[in-house]
């Protein structure tokens, strides 16, 4: 579906301005673009160069599981023509310009590659099924399902905004967009795993990136998953810091008392002075809970 779509952002009036065109978006794009047109090159002038570049870097669950884990990114960087990449990068930044002001250039880019390779795990695994007419040796290129994960962001962030579909004169909740387009992705991937056996991968691919974009809106960290990984990390740092300390505190008492003294430590290790140094004025020692 050709569509062009001009934002309303939260608190404003319908603007018929174009969307943000911010970092994170103008580097994907870039990449995507010079990457096509290098493919466009090797087609001409070294077509079997061009085939080894898709048969290393294209997603084929097969080479996966052989250790080749770059393609579950690589592959959302190859598109097959023109109308491919226009379409996915259009969408990529009318879409994902807003998700990227709002998140930050971190945060928007490890959603976007969650969505990647979340759309490349649910088309690896799918491949191993049968499903359709599929094998493991089938490649799949495209960003469309990372594409469709910020699409799935942008309608359950900002699904009452408006969004313009181009040619037709007609404006549509966003969030009503993005339940059709999930509909009609759901519908191709099923017809396709009738008459035309092998071309739902794509479709699949689609589901996979819509899924996982709900997934992270609705269970990730709400900061982002390095965010939260970096958080735990040192939940967990902390944590064993403070067993290391009460263990060496109780190491310390046992110590003390063979040679006939005294000492005491409270519950998280810090010292606790005996009573008639409080009384002059004495106090805990310097280590810090």
């Amino acid at each position: 579906m050709a569509i062009d779509e001009f934002i309303m952002y939260r608190g404003r009036t319908l603007s018929l301005s174009l969307p943000p065109f911010t970092k994170a978006v103008k580097w994907l794009v870039f990449i995507n673009a010079g990457i096509f047109l290098l493919m466009t090159v090797l087609q001409a002038f070294a077509p079997t160069l061009r085939g080894i570049f898709d048969y290393v870097f294209a997603l084929i669950p097969d080479r996966v599981l052989h250790g080749w884990i770059w393609q579950v990114a690589s592959y959302a960087f190859l598109h097959a023509g023109v109308m491919h990449i226009l379409f996915n990068m259009l969408w990529l930044w009318w879409f994902g310009g807003q998700l990227e002001m709002d998140w930050g250039v971190k945060k928007f880019l490890e959603f976007y590659f969650f969505c990647v390779i979340g759309a490349a795990l649910s088309t690896i695994a799918v491949s191993f099924t049968g499903f359709g007419g599929i094998s493991p040796e089938t490649s799949t290129i495209g960003a469309s399902g990372g594409i469709l994960g910020v699409l799935m962001a942008f309608g359950l962030l900002y699904g009452d905004q408006q969004i313009w579909l181009f040619p037709i004169p007609f404006s549509i909740r966003a969030k009503y967009f993005v339940a059709g387009v999930a509909f009609f992705t759901l519908i191709e991937a099923v017809s396709s795993s009738g008459a035309r056996h092998g071309q739902n991968v794509a479709y699949i691919a689609h589901l996979g990136g819509l899924l996982f974009g709900y997934v992270y809106i609705k269970f990730m960290p709400r900061k982002g998953l390095a965010y939260g990984a970096s958080e735990r990390y040192f939940s967990v740092r902390n944590s064993y810091y403070r067993w290391k300390r009460r263990r060496a505190a109780r190491k310390f008492e046992v110590y003390m008392r063979k040679h006939d003294r005294t000492v005491n430590f409270d519950e998280h290790g810090n010292y606790v002075p005996p009573d008639d140094d409080k009384k002059n004025g004495g106090s805990k020692s310097g280590w810090v809970n």
